[in-house]
């Protein structure tokens, strides 16, 4: 994506807001709830998939993130847009501390609370790797090179990274930073998430309506 990555600062910024976009400590209260019956080799097992199967999501839409957006037929203005407004949904569910209807449903939810499998379905798939991210990293994997790929593959191997390292210590976590803490995270993180979204939407307006970047 040669117009947006011109340096080492864009894949750290597209790191952060993919760090945003997962939050991990809104899945801490939830990873917590529905495992604390579960002995701690299961929780950690359960760990692993969640984490592996959301890498393995976004990977994917990084390796057919163009592939896709040539079948649609739909422009990466357009879809900077469309990615961009679910962001800021999702950003302002955050911003009240909740998961809101774009990462969960109300059903989901149930699912999650009384099913007997939590790791892929529904707290990696939808809650985690939802469509925030997936279109996020399509959007970012758009054009470039190997080695830009290779920087993006890098940036949501790293954001998983924090992923596991997070529910992996959710017992503690969620003991020393509490309901409050946990808030004020994802809260901060919203606040992160509604900036990006913002300028993702600003970007694409402005390819999509030039006459917007001379105003």
């Amino acid at each position: 994506m040669a117009d947006a990555f011109v340096n080492w600062q864009d894949y750290s910024r597209f790191l952060i807001g993919l760090i945003a976009i997962l939050d991990p400590f809104i899945a801490v209260p939830i990873f917590l709830s529905v495992t604390s019956s579960r002995p701690e080799h299961e929780r950690a097992r359960t760990v692993k998939i969640v984490t592996l199967t959301v890498l393995c999501v976004l990977v994917g839409a990084s390796i057919v993130g163009e592939t896709l957006l040539n079948f649609m037929g739909g422009s990466l203005a357009s879809f900077r847009v469309g990615g961009g407004l679910v962001l800021l949904l999702m950003a302002l569910a955050m911003l009240n501390a909740r998961a809101g209807d774009v990462r969960q449903t109300a059903q989901e939810a149930d699912e999650l609370e009384h099913g007997s499998s939590v790791g892929v379905v529904p707290l990696a798939i939808p809650l985690l790797a939802g469509p925030g991210a997936i279109s996020t990293v399509i959007v970012a994997s758009h054009g470039g090179g190997w080695l830009h790929h290779a920087l993006i593959i890098l940036c949501i191997a790293l954001a998983c990274a924090v992923l596991w390292l997070v529910l992996k210590m959710a017992v503690p976590v969620g003991r020393r930073m509490g309901t409050a803490g946990l808030n004020i995270a994802t809260r901060l993180l919203g606040l992160l998430l509604a900036a990006f979204a913002i300028e993702s939407m600003a970007t694409g307006l402005k390819a999509l309506f030039p006459a917007l970047a001379g105003a």
